[in-house]
């Protein structure tokens, strides 16, 4: 990024920037990372340039708080570069009188006094710079997950004892464990969004921003089967049957998210009680009733997915999905889904806080 300030290859047009000095270096270093100066018209002005390779919250944030705080070489004024600024980005400088530009064509430079410009619309040709792959999509969003079970951690090492805890296909399935590693390179992507902060005790800071984050990213489990059944027994005694036949096996089952939904909202659904399972074979040999797609009262759906048994609840003597589920899965519906998964959401959110308090 210095590169392309030192060979006049940045630009706002009608502004232009000019490479003055690079703060790096000594003898003389300065706090920032380099100098520039911009012209337009005739007018000059001088900027304290702040450098991030990355686009996360975390860097914006940390780039502006010090361009706010740091004393300026005398005649500069403070300028943020980063690979990308969105617009929401962008409003926020120009009210904090802080100018912004960066590799995609977009920028706000306030001079007070001689010239402000503002240019956004350019797209972001750097949307993976973050270190590490998406944590908000399968597995790795069970790490975010845990926060809007428990909001607030000691330490990584408890995180992850708690996302293993709660995964009921590492506890009753001999799936294969989270590492620490893995939790740590998630945390510190959550740390750089600025979902959680990790000074003293690890906590969650914007459940709400991370719930929308996960319903952004969310991917539906790969279904390996579906099957659906009418089998001899009523609601109650069929989710007996079911629950018995699952401690038997030692088989995880747990409701889906649309038959879950009256754990944390209010919503009419059918009598089709539908269930996730790892593995149908097993429990299809135990079950009284045969298949067909006239008037069934169980579907059966294989998926080794660990996300949906993630935090699932036994209540009612029977498993249901969590209810960040079942939000994730209404919210992927219709419109009557999405409006239902606003109930789930005040759920969670009322639930965080009782925690907290």
């Amino acid at each position: 990024m210095v590169d392309q300030l030192r060979s006049g290859k940045v630009s706002l047009p009608p502004l232009f920037f000019r490479f003055l000095r690079d703060g790096r270096k000594k003898p003389k270093k300065l706090r920032f990372d380099v100098l520039v100066e911009a012209t337009w018209r005739g007018s000059k002005a001088r900027f304290a340039v702040e450098c991030k390779s990355l686009s996360t919250p975390r860097a914006f944030k940390d780039g502006l708080n010090l361009l706010k705080t740091e004393t300026l070489p005398k005649g500069c004024w403070p300028l943020l570069f980063l690979p990308f600024l969105g617009e929401q980005q962008l409003q926020e400088l120009e009210q904090e009188q802080v100018s912004g530009i960066d590799l995609c064509g977009n920028g706000v430079v306030v001079v007070p006094g001689k010239f402000v410009i503002f240019r956004t619309g350019g797209k972001n040709r750097f949307s993976s710079s973050a270190p590490i792959k998406n944590i908000y999509r399968k597995n790795s969003s069970m790490v975010a997950r845990v926060f809007l079970s428990c909001p607030g951690y000691k330490t990584v090492q408890e995180v992850c004892s708690e996302v293993n805890r709660r995964n009921i296909l590492v506890e009753r399935w001999n799936e294969s464990p989270m590492s620490l590693s893995t939790v740590s390179k998630s945390l510190k992507a959550l740390e750089e969004d600025l979902i959680i902060d990790r000074k003293g005790t690890i906590r969650l800071l914007q459940p709400d921003k991370l719930l929308e984050k996960l319903s952004q990213n969310y991917a539906s489990p790969n279904i390996n089967d579906r099957i659906r059944m009418k089998v001899h027994a009523e609601a109650g005694s069929l989710q007996q049957l079911l629950l018995r036949q699952s401690q038997e096996l030692g088989l995880p089952i747990v409701a889906s998210g649309i038959s879950s939904v009256g754990q944390y909202a209010v919503m009419q659904r059918g009598d089709l009680l539908s269930v996730y399972c790892p593995r149908l074979e097993m429990l299809l040999e135990r079950l009284p009733g045969s298949r067909t797609d006239r008037f069934p009262n169980v579907e059966l759906i294989e998926t080794d997915d660990e996300t949906v048994y993630f935090d699932a609840r036994e209540d009612t003597d029977f498993w249901w999905v969590s209810p960040v589920q079942v939000y994730l899965e209404l919210m992927a519906g219709d419109k009557r889904d999405r409006e239902t998964a606003e109930q789930v959401s005040s759920f969670i959110l009322k639930d965080i806080k009782r925690v907290r308090q």
